[in-house]
């Protein structure tokens, strides 16, 4: 019997503290070229969302023009987690309070989805909301309350 390969889909959000053009935000900005470089050439990277320009930082998924998106698709959780806590991106994630307000709601999701699936924005905002109202389950979990993958791992489309 065959059974199905899944990968991570992990979402996360944050509020900047001026517009991305501004001066306090030159320091996230000119780090996130080599950020997302370090990501692509992380073991364990699937995929992640992105404009021409080569970040998702003009992508809008709230109303509010301040809040940066991204979502990206990994092997498994340690590859996740190696590479958010280790390497390159790990000076930014310190620093992320000078650029980023503290948010009330959960600003990161982790998910499982069938291997070659590509989430989009709208699930990716349904898990973000489903972990906000009724915490980690295994369709919408964070780092400390990791889920294993499971073969009832199914896309969720926004409103369902």
């Amino acid at each position: 019997m065959n059974q199905a390969v899944f990968y991570l889909a992990q979402a996360n959000i944050a509020r900047m503290r001026s517009a991305l053009d501004s001066t306090l935000m030159e320091g996230f900005v000119s780090r996130l070229e080599a950020v997302n470089a370090a990501a692509e050439n992380s073991p364990g990277f699937v995929w992640r969302l992105q404009t021409e320009q080569g970040d998702a930082t003009a992508i809008r998924v709230f109303d509010d023009e301040r809040i940066l998106f991204n979502l990206s698709v990994w092997q498994d959780l340690e590859s996740l987690r190696r590479y958010v806590y280790q390497g390159t991106h790990l000076e930014p994630l310190k620093l992320r309070d000078q650029w980023f307000e503290k948010m009330k709601r959960p600003h990161q999701v982790l998910w499982w989805v069938p291997a070659g699936h590509r989430p989009d924005t709208g699930e990716a905002r349904e898990r973000l909301d489903r972990l906000a109202e009724k915490g980690p389950t295994a369709d919408a979990f964070d780092f400390g309350h990791p889920f294993p993958s499971t073969s009832s791992a199914t896309p969720v489309r926004a409103g369902v």
